[in-house]
């Protein structure tokens, strides 16, 4: 490992330490990341963003925080944060295996069931750098048709990345939600972002990164998890129900659950993702 001053010189600011050496990491998301070996012999991570939205790294360090409350080793330990850098503990990535995958699974669980006051968060947060908003409601419905879909549905159609046809595909799932959203679910301590890329599988255990957390559905976790094909996902699945059983007809509402990500997806890089938006509320 080299050392870039730049990224070296902000670490040792937050973090009050020496960093020894620094190597690029390669992320595939918005941020630039690098690993940082201290001076004392640990690893960290330092996220950094060029223009950062206001509040972007706060966020995430606040529902990391959040969401490791009950479950520490499961989540990124926030190391230090600013305005412009998020620094973590860092996790070795290791292939995936079909045990780490079922201690994930009862982890990811016990997680939900730490529960939330209610649906939303006190704060509003980010999905990549597009504004997430979480004012609270009183029931899920509520929240995810005004807090989830309509926001990057509008978004995704005032850039011209989704079809009329499919806008109005969602518009008439919204109108009878309540007849496919499934029984009544306590709120759930959610992570909200669980794609494939925010989960790192080490030698002993999955670490989980950039949350958009809040009070939601559990169901949204794992529909997220089968969005981009995470590893051993029924192992996962089975797993969690050992923990916490799903409630019957679970595997038919993933589409409902995906709604958001892929208008979301929509809205930022067009492409499929507005007819599969649409093909997903219409399959419901």
């Amino acid at each position: 490992m080299a050392r870039q001053r730049g990224v070296a010189g902000r670490a040792e600011q937050l973090l009050g330490r020496p960093v020894a050496a620094t190597a690029p990491v390669a992320s595939g998301g918005i941020c630039t990341t690098t690993k940082l070996r201290l001076a004392q012999g640990q690893t960290a991570l330092i996220k950094t963003h060029s223009d950062p939205p206001p509040g972007f790294f706060e966020a995430e360090a606040r529902g990391l925080r959040w969401l490791g409350e009950g479950n520490p080793e499961l989540l990124a330990k926030v190391m230090a944060v600013a305005a412009d850098a998020l620094i973590v503990e860092w996790a070795e990535p290791a292939r995936p295996t079909v045990e780490v995958a079922g201690d994930f699974g009862r982890l990811l669980a016990q997680m939900h069931l730490q529960g939330a006051p209610t649906y939303g968060a006190a704060s509003d947060g980010f999905i990549g750098t597009l504004p997430l908003p979480n004012s609270p409601t009183q029931t899920w419905s509520e929240f995810y048709v005004t807090r989830r879909v309509l926001p990057y549905l509008k978004l995704a159609h005032d850039r011209g990345r989704i079809s009329p046809t499919d806008v109005g595909a969602v518009e008439q799932l919204i109108r009878r939600l309540d007849q496919v959203a499934g029984p009544p679910e306590p709120v759930a301590r959610i992570h909200g972002d669980l794609w494939s890329g925010n989960v790192v599988w080490t030698l002993d255990r999955v670490v989980l990164i950039d949350p958009a957390a809040h009070g939601g559905h559990r169901e949204t976790d794992l529909a997220m998890l089968a969005l981009f094909g995470v590893p051993h996902l029924s192992h996962i699945t089975a797993a969690y129900q050992e923990v916490s059983p799903l409630a019957d007809g679970w595997e038919e509402r993933v589409g409902l659950h995906q709604l958001h990500p892929l208008l979301v997806h929509a809205a930022l890089f067009g492409g499929e993702y507005g007819a599969r938006a649409g093909r997903a509320a219409a399959a419901l």
